[in-house]
C-alpha cells in the first residue's frame, strides 16, 4: 500500500514537473533555415517549392557533388546514418540555377539524464549544480523547478553569470524538498528528480582567516587559529566543529585533530622543520558534510638561537692555562619544564606508596602482637587448672 502511494506521489510530481517545464518554454528551437539532426539517423530536407518538379538539384556548400544523399520524385533529399562530415549549409536549385532555399544542418545528440549535486552552504539557502551526462553539440537549456513538500511546484532561481547552478532562498528545515532538473535542446529533453532534507546536504564554505605561529621555548609546539566561514549564520544553536590537518614539509602523511574551539596547539611538530596545516569544518551535531579544506598555512616551531663561537675563539680557550668556567644559561624549554614535573610526579608517588607499606606493616605488627600476648594468657590459665586436677602427691 506504501509503495503504490510512493509511486502515485512521483507520478503527480512527475505531472507537474512537466507542465511547470512547458510553461517555462517560451523559447522555441524553431529557427528560420536551421535544420537539427540526430547522429546515425536519416534527415530529410526539404526544398519547399511551389512546385517540386522545378527542383533540378541540391548543393552542399556549393557544390554539386552529395554523394552521400538520395534525391526524391518530390525534390527532398535524403541523408542517411549523417554524422559529423554531413553539417554546413545545404540549397536546393531550379532547372535554370535559380535558389529555391538554403538550409543550415545541424547534427548532435539527445540530452542524457543530467548529474545534479546540491549544496547548503548554511540552514537558510541551497544551490544544486549539475553536469551533461552527454556532450549533444547542439545548443542546450535547462528548466529548473523544486516542490516543498506535495505543494505546487516553484522556480529555483538561475543567475546567468553562475552557468549550470540555480539557488533556493529562505529554505525550510526538516522539510522535504524535490528538485528537478530538465535538460532541453532540439532534439528532445531529459531530466533528473532529487529528493533530500536540507539538514542532510548541509555542507560549510571552509574556515577562513586560518594563521600558524610559533611558541617562544616550544620548538615542538605550534599554535593554530582559524575563524567561522562569512556565510555561516552567527547563531547560537548553529554550531560548527573543526578538524585540523597537519604534517612537515619533509612527510607526505597528514595528522588530524578534532576540536570544538577556534584554535589548537599542536604538541608533536617536528623540530626546526616547516608545516603546512590546514583546517575543515562541519555542523557540530554531525549533520551534512566536512568542508573543503582551508587555504594551507605555513610555520616553523620556535628554534633557539644560541650565539654562535668561532674557531678562532674555541682555539684561543684551549690554550689558556685555566679556561673560564662556562656559566650555562638557564634552561627554560618547555620540555624540560616537563620532564621535571615528571619526576616531581614520580617522587610523590613513590612518597605515598611508601607511607601506605609502613602504615600496612604497623598494622601487622599491631595485630601479630595482640595474638601472640592472647595465646600467652591461656597457656598459663590451661597450666593452672590442670596442677589443680591433679593429686597432692604428684604436684608435690
Amino acid at each position: 500500500m506504501s509503495s503504490s502511494a510512493s509511486c502515485l506521489s512521483r507520478v503527480f510530481c512527475l505531472l507537474a514537473v512537466t507542465v511547470v517545464s512547458v510553461s517555462l518554454s517560451s523559447h522555441t528551437w524553431e529557427e528560420e533555415g536551421v535544420v537539427y539532426g540526430r547522429i546515425g539517423e536519416t534527415v530529410t530536407l526539404k526544398c519547399n517549392s511551389r512546385n517540386d518538379s522545378s527542383v533540378a538539384e541540391w548543393r552542399f556548400n556549393g557544390s554539386p557533388d552529395v554523394s552521400w544523399g538520395y534525391f526524391t520524385n518530390v525534390g527532398d533529399l535524403d541523408l542517411p546514418s549523417v554524422g559529423h562530415s554531413v553539417m554546413g549549409n545545404y540549397t536546393c536549385h531550379g532547372h535554370s540555377g535559380e535558389l529555391l532555399r538554403s538550409l543550415l544542418l545541424k547534427v548532435g545528440y539527445l540530452p542524457g539524464m543530467p548529474s545534479v549535486t546540491c549544496r547548503a552552504s548554511d540552514y537558510h539557502n541551497f544551490s544544486c549544480y549539475w553536469k551533461p551526462a552527454v556532450d549533444t553539440l547542439l545548443p542546450t537549456r535547462y528548466i529548473t523547478s523544486y516542490r516543498v513538500d506535495r505543494n505546487s511546484p516553484e522556480i529555483c532561481l538561475q543567475d546567468p553569470t553562475h552557468p549550470n547552478m540555480c539557488s533556493v532562498r529562505h529554505s525550510k528545515l526538516w522539510t522535504s524538498y524535490q528538485m528537478n532538473i530538465t535538460e532541453e535542446n532540439p532534439l528532445g529533453s531529459n531530466f533528473r528528480i532529487l529528493e533530500f532534507n536540507v539538514q542532510s546536504i548541509v555542507k560549510p564554505d571552509p574556515p577562513e582567516i586560518m594563521s600558524a605561529e610559533p611558541i617562544p621555548y616550544a620548538p615542538r609546539r605550534l599554535l593554530v587559529t582559524w575563524a567561522y566561514p562569512s556565510t555561516w549564520p552567527q547563531e547560537p544553536h548553529f554550531q560548527l566543529k573543526f578538524r585540523l590537518q597537519y604534517r612537515s614539509v619533509l612527510h607526505m602523511s597528514w595528522s588530524v585533530v578534532e576540536t570544538a574551539n577556534l584554535s589548537d596547539v599542536i604538541t608533536d611538530a617536528f623540530v626546526g622543520t616547516e608545516h603546512i596545516l590546514q583546517v575543515s569544518a562541519r555542523d557540530f551535531l554531525d549533520a551534512g558534510n566536512w568542508s573543503e579544506w582551508s587555504v594551507e598555512a605555513r610555520a616553523t616551531p620556535w628554534i633557539s638561537k644560541e650565539p654562535s663561537v668561532s674557531v678562532s675563539e674555541v682555539s684561543n680557550k684551549t690554550t689558556t692555562e685555566e679556561p673560564e668556567p662556562q656559566v650555562k644559561e638557564p634552561f627554560v624549554q618547555n620540555d624540560s619544564v616537563e620532564k621535571v614535573i615528571i619526576l616531581i610526579s614520580l617522587g610523590i608517588f613513590g612518597f605515598v606508596v611508601l607511607v601506605l607499606f609502613l602504615i600496612f606493616g604497623a598494622l601487622i605488627w599491631v595485630r601479630v602482637g595482640r595474638t601472640v600476648k592472647d595465646s600467652g594468657i591461656k597457656a598459663n590459665f590451661l597450666s593452672a587448672i590442670h596442677m589443680k586436677t591433679l593429686p597432692k602427691s604428684q604436684i608435690l
